[in-house]
């Protein structure tokens, strides 16, 4: 998949749940404001405020150039076919700015809990995201083909979906991982495939309010998301890094904070890792709130090199 695309995003992206709390007229400002300060992409997450479809049309509409991408859709959310037809859509609209992440639950009882409507697809994870990307490309196309067609990545984090994504997608988008899981990755994958990494930062020189920024949020995803414990698991982190609480060492590999030489550091570590890109997910005491400001200080840091 040399495509020649894979610079397209750019080196540093943002990635952000906090859209979904805002109206749409500021999602728009803000969008177009990331665009400006030389941003490469938007990746948003997706649980159960605006859908995905409807985010990336809002926030590619508010924009000229830079890349949108889902970061994930959540595949428990729409059958394949819905999701097949929606990528065509936004491809054509858009030529060459949408990126499709997919990744999700649709094997547990995520979605059955919260609507009661019983889960489709149960099964495997690798299974069903097969099943579900094989179901997409066979989605019948009565309307103009997007060109370039759609690109899709996967939030992969273990050996088997990471090749999943290499084999049968653009890429991967792992979501909550340390520089060692980005190195595995690439020597997984191959050298010719998209790797675009999440890292979260906090940006506080007030180290100790910075780390229990941090230690929060990891704390979090391990207690939350089986899936996200047993990948640090995988990575060699122990009942005594999980178990209580998130050790110093866990939260210090999930999360950079401090200054913006910090994140930069932590940035270009993914990158010689083997990354092509890497967005950053700004966490405040405020997760509702866009951390503009500090959007604006790490563009200004970051994106002027």
């Amino acid at each position: 998949m040399t495509d020649g695309t894979r610079t397209a995003l750019g080196r540093i992206g943002i990635w952000t749940f906090a859209y979904d709390g805002q109206p749409a007229g500021r999602v728009r400002e803000s969008a177009a404001e990331l665009e400006e300060l030389g941003y490469g992409a938007i990746w948003y997450g997706e649980a159960f405020g605006r859908d995905t479809v409807g985010q990336a049309w809002l926030l590619l509409s508010a924009t000229r150039r830079i890349t949108v991408a889902s970061g994930i859709a959540n595949i428990a959310f729409r059958d394949p076919i819905a999701t097949a037809t929606a990528t065509r859509t936004l491809g054509e609209a858009f030529p060459g700015r949408y990126v499709l992440g997919l990744g999700g639950h649709r094997v547990d009882d995520t979605v059955h809990e919260v609507d009661g409507y019983p889960v489709p697809a149960r099964g495997r994870a690798l299974h069903t995201m097969r099943t579900y990307l094989a179901s997409m490309d066979a989605a019948p196309s009565h309307g103009p083909a997007p060109d370039p067609a759609p690109r899709r990545v996967l939030a992969a984090l273990g050996p088997k979906m990471l090749r999943l994504a290499a084999e049968r997608t653009w890429g991967a988008h792992p979501y909550f991982v340390p520089v060692e899981h980005t190195a595995q990755a690439r020597a997984i994958m191959g050298p010719d495939v998209f790797l675009g990494v999440e890292q979260a930062v906090v940006l506080d020189t007030d180290l100790a309010r910075a780390r229990e920024l941090a230690t929060a949020h990891v704390a979090g995803y391990v207690a939350m998301a089986p899936h996200q414990q047993a990948n640090v698991r995988r990575l060699g982190f122990g009942d005594e890094d999980i178990v209580g609480g998130p050790s110093r060492r866990l939260v210090d590999a999930i999360v950079a904070y401090g200054d913006t030489d910090a994140i930069g550091r932590r940035v270009r570590q993914h990158l010689d890792a083997g990354a092509d890109h890497v967005c950053l997910q700004v966490l405040t005491a405020d997760p509702a709130a866009l951390p503009t400001r500090e959007w604006r200080e790490l563009a200004s840091a970051l994106l002027a090199t």
